[in-house]
């Protein structure tokens, strides 16, 4: 048997990491500045989590949701204590793309509505509702096209407006910064204005923090720049550091009925240690402090730049528009041993480990700026 053939992969075969620092079969070593698509929020192999999850796993690794399970109730816990939703509700699942498909679920259940309002660039997951409000149709098949579903441009005021007047929306979902839509940014005025929209039209707000969320920006959620409360918010991602673990975090104002949500490996043991070892990590070490000192550094020498179009996002989620950024992103992969992401319009994407030193981020500016001065794009 084969592998199904839908991934575009390097010729790349990492085979240990630690910290920011991934090491290649070969030997050759490279500069994390991905993270797996922003995944890896506290390095890899943290000795404090990997002590934590290996404990777990010679105690008990997984049963089943039909008993209590007191390592989920601490995680809710200390989650909300630190992005500051302490009153609000966790379900836990095992994707972002799963966190999705429940919020938008329990809104339709809250509201008893159908239509979704979604954004112009969004990424929201691969499964069925969850890619219903991405806005790539070469995504769907003739199976993901049913669900009602409006999309609309970022920022755009009036659109909005009319839209939610209409008074069928069971829910808007926001990125709280798009990622594979090319780091754009709600501004303040429009989540602003979309939470109140939202409230007096009864819909759900969603912000989808699954890429931004994490602390990735400097706050713990992307959206509290803008001094609003979600209804509902999905984090993924960042949330474990590489193991499979996903949250959907729910106001008090929505009613739980029993079986309304399920999922079998939802908040298991093992997912729920590597999810506080992240908060352990993040709360013990500062890490939203550094997110915010490090990717100021790193904005401030990007923008000096003039070969740089534009620098975009918020703490350590970047993105770098430049003429012929792929190749960019190629050649800092294969000569300068960087692995960076990429999103349209030529845009290369920077999401890594929260716990970046500075002297990371000053040997990027300087194999960035030497690859674009040296080599022929």
């Amino acid at each position: 048997m084969n592998l199904f053939d839908v991934y575009s992969q390097y010729k790349i075969n990492f085979k240990a990491g630690k910290g920011l620092t991934l090491t290649a079969a070969d030997g050759k070593e490279y500069l994390d500045f991905y993270g797996g698509h922003g995944v890896i929020s506290i390095g890899h192999c943290h000795p404090y989590y990997t002590e934590k999850i290996t404990n777990q796993l010679n105690t008990l690794a997984f049963y089943t949701n039909v008993i209590q399970n007191d390592i989920q109730e601490e995680l809710a816990r200390k989650l909300g204590k630190i992005s500051g939703y302490n009153d609000y509700n966790l379900f836990l699942c095992n994707s972002g793309a799963e966190a999705v498909e429940n919020a938008l679920k329990i809104a339709s259940f809250h509201t008893g509505k159908k239509r979704i309002l979604a954004l112009k660039g969004a990424f929201h997951g691969r499964t069925s509702g969850a890619l219903a409000v991405t806005d790539n149709e070469s995504l769907r098949s003739e199976y993901n096209v049913a669900h009602e579903v409006t999309f609309i441009e970022l920022n755009d005021v009036q659109v909005l407006e009319e839209e939610l007047g209409k008074e069928d929306v069971a829910a808007l979902i926001i990125e709280g910064i798009q990622g594979v839509g090319g780091v754009y940014e709600p501004s303040v005025e429009y989540l602003q204005l979309a939470r109140n929209l939202c409230t007096n039209y009864n819909t759900a707000l969603i912000l989808d923090e699954i890429q931004a969320g994490y602390g990735r920006t400097g706050k713990f959620f992307a959206h509290q720049y803008a001094d609003i409360k979600a209804d509902i918010i999905t984090t993924a991602k960042g949330m474990g550091n590489g193991f499979p673990v996903a949250g959907v975090l729910i106001a008090p104002h929505f009613e739980a009925k029993k079986g309304m949500l399920g999922t079998t490996y939802g908040g298991n043991y093992l997912a729920c240690t590597a999810a506080l070892a992240v908060l352990d990590v993040i709360e013990n070490e500062n890490l939203l402090e550094n997110a915010q000192r490090v990717g100021d550094y790193l904005f401030m020498e990007l923008k000096a730049q003039d070969f740089v179009k534009e620098v975009r996002g918020k703490g350590l989620m970047i993105g770098i528009e430049m003429e012929n950024a792929k190749e960019m992103r190629t050649k800092l992969l294969m000569d300068g041993k960087i692995f960076t992401g990429f999103s349209a319009p030529a845009t290369i994407r920077l999401l890594p480990p929260l716990n970046i030193t500075l002297n990371d981020a000053k040997r990027f500016i300087q194999v960035f700026n030497s690859i674009h001065e040296n080599v022929s794009i």
